[in-house]
């Protein structure tokens, strides 16, 4: 690869980074073709781009887009695919990971960059694959909110009804 097709990829990358404010950093390495091929599909099908990259243009491209980090540069190391995913299937890629790893033990969970958070290593799986999307937790917070409202309204109105009954009861017997 030469010094222009480098820097047209830097810039390609970055470009990708700038856009996204969702990646995972993962490791195939040890897939056979046809595994890796597997993978690239279900990621293709789910919506999420995924692509192999070298260690230095990713960083370069990280560092162009403002994204560098010592985490993620940490992690740099080796084979490494990225995986570009958006807000609202933030949590798709570690799905796709976890599902895969049913059957072997590969890709692992290298980093996860999340609107601005960083998140490294593979114990972090489990906890990216629970990731809610803005609009959930904010249909979460507003179910919160109104549960207490709905119960103090299902409250006065059986009570207003038992009280109706208990003078209506009352009445009958005076008569």
């Amino acid at each position: 690869m030469n010094k222009e097709q480098k820097a047209q990829v830097i810039e390609e990358l970055s470009s990708k980074f700038e856009a996204s404010a969702y990646f995972y950093i993962a490791d195939a390495s040890g897939l056979s073709v046809a595994q890796t091929n597997e993978f690239r599909r279900k990621c293709f099908e789910a919506g999420i781009d995924y692509k192999v990259y070298k260690n230095t243009l990713i960083q370069k491209a990280l560092e162009r887009a403002n994204i560098a980090s010592d985490e993620l540069s940490g992690v740099l190391k080796g084979f490494s695919g990225v995986l570009f995913t958006t807000e609202e299937a933030a949590s798709k890629p570690a799905k796709i990971i976890k599902d895969f790893r049913q059957k072997d033990d590969k890709p692992a969970m290298k980093a996860a960059y999340i609107d601005s958070g960083v998140f490294v290593g593979d114990n972090n799986l489990t906890a990216m694959t629970q990731l809610k999307t803005k609009n959930e937790l904010i249909g979460d917070i507003v179910g919160l909110l109104q549960s207490p409202a709905k119960n103090v309204v299902s409250a006065l109105t059986s009570g207003g009804s038992k009280l109706a009954g208990i003078l209506q009861t009352l009445s009958e017997k005076s008569e």
